[in-house]
This record gives C-alpha cells, structure tokens and sequence, in this order.
C-alpha cells in the first residue's frame, strides 16, 4: 500500500448527488479495495491500482475552513469517491478535522462509510445541528462481505454503529447498496427487518452497476467460490434486469408494510 501526503488547491466540489450539494473527500484512492468499485472509472485511473494507494491531502481542513467562509451553505456529502473512515483515518484524522470547520461554520452534512471508526467522532457529529450519519451495506452475509470489501469493517460492526447514533439522536440511514446479486427476495424482510431494528430513519438502495473493469475484477475475485460466483454470473447475466427489479419492487412493499421509507439511489 502507497500511502502518500499531498497538497489540494480546493476541498469542496459541487456534486451532482441527489440531495447534495457539496462534496468533500479527504483522501483520494481507498484502503477498503470494495472490487465493485466504480471510482477508478469516475476518476479515470486503472482498476489494477485501485486499493493500492492513498493520497493524504494534508492540507485539506485549512482549506475547507477558508472556503466555508465564501460558501452559501448547502448539504455537504463526506466522502463520494473514497471512504471517509477507511484505516488511514485512524491515524491521520483528516476527516475529523474537516468535521470541526464544518461544526464551526454549521453546514449540513451527510456522512457515508462502511468504517466503524466513524464513531470516534460522535462527540463532534452529535454537535452538528443537521448532521446524517449513512451506512453502506449490500448484504448481511459476512463471508460475502469479506471476499467484496476485504478491507472493510465487519456486517456486526456497521449494525452496531447504526445504534450507538441512533441512540444519541443523530439521524441514521443505511445505503443499502449495491445489493449483492446472491440475495433473493426471500431475505428481503429480515434484510430490512433487521435495518430497522437498529433504529435508522430510512433506506437508500442501489443496483450493482457494472461500469467497465468490474465484472472482469469480481471473476477474478470470486473464480475460487464456485457457488457465489454462479449465484452473481446467473443474477447479472441471466436476468441481471428483473432480478433487482424484483428486489426492488420486495424492498418497496416490505418498507410500506413496516413504515420506513425507501429511496431509489439515482
């Protein structure tokens, strides 16, 4: 792993995102090597690097402090292309950092992580007055888990971390994406059952979207899991279209049925 320190010339980036306004990513490249990753293709690097390296950008929460001073206040997304709370933060604290300015200046903001280390900083992010904690997870199978995102945190630990901000009163959702093609639409309502069950506000689901790069890094990946990688070739190639739309049309009546909204991605 290349780990690298680097000076960035801005620290928010307008963003596209359905209901952002602003995105910030401390670190540039990410530690969690997720092989569905669609990052190498939006910032147009190889896939074979990706989850090899990170940039630390040093400077990023002076910079954020000076442009907060000129922002019109807006929804700040933490992170869009790499995890806020991948292991380098553990060290470096870039993104806590950046979470005092943004505390000082009082913007909204929605953080996204598959890292447990997101509640060391519970006593900043429970000060922000529209602060949303977000955690990604796209199956509950572990063993799944763990080919996919193996440098991530465990399914447990981002259930746990679901409750501890829900029971400080900070706002909780899971993306529950990109949902893994092995699910079927049986699991749908413990799934969502068991999101519900640590106390989060709503759902964001997602398809698993596979720009250039990815299916041939999932074969790879899982060409020594013969059962997995039969349930993913058939769900994606075989019906890839009507499998998630079946999942999504199960994850809509199991959220009107239990009260918890559900929100399509894009």
């Amino acid at each position: 792993m290349m780990i690298k320190q680097v000076e960035c010339k801005t620290a928010l980036s307008p963003s596209s995102l359905p209901d952002l306004d602003y995105s910030l990513n401390p670190y540039r490249g990410c530690q969690h090597n997720c092989i569905y990753c669609y990052v190498p293709n939006v910032i147009n690097i190889p896939r074979e690097n990706w989850g090899k390296f990170v940039e630390i950008k040093r400077n990023i929460p002076l910079i954020l402090s000076k442009e907060l001073k000129r922002k019109k206040p807006g929804i700040i997304g933490i992170s869009t292309v790499t995890d806020p709370y991948q292991p380098v933060e553990k060290k470096y604290k870039l993104t806590r950092y950046c979470l005092e300015q943004l505390l000082k200046h009082d913007f909204p903001v929605c953080i996204q992580t598959k890292s447990s280390l997101i509640t060391r900083d519970i006593d900043i992010i429970s000060k922000i007055s529209d602060a949303e904690v977000m955690i990604s997870i796209g199956t509950l199978n572990d063993k799944e888990r763990k080919l996919l995102e193996p440098n991530s945190s465990s399914i447990k630990e981002r259930l746990k971390t679901l409750k501890i901000f829900a029971n400080n009163n900070i706002k909780t959702s899971v993306f529950f994406g990109p949902i893994y093609p092995t699910i079927t639409t049986k699991e749908i309502p413990n799934i969502i059952d068991t999101f519900i069950q640590h106390n989060i506000s709503e759902i964001t689901i997602d398809n698993l979207h596979l720009k250039p790069g990815i299916w041939e890094n999932i074969q790879k990946k899982l060409q020594n899991q013969p059962i997995i990688y039969k349930a993913f070739l058939t769900k994606i190639y075989g019906n890839k279209k009507n499998h998630y739309s079946e999942l999504r049309q199960k994850i809509i009546e199991i959220g009107k049925e239990r009260s918890i909204k559900i929100i399509d991605a894009f």
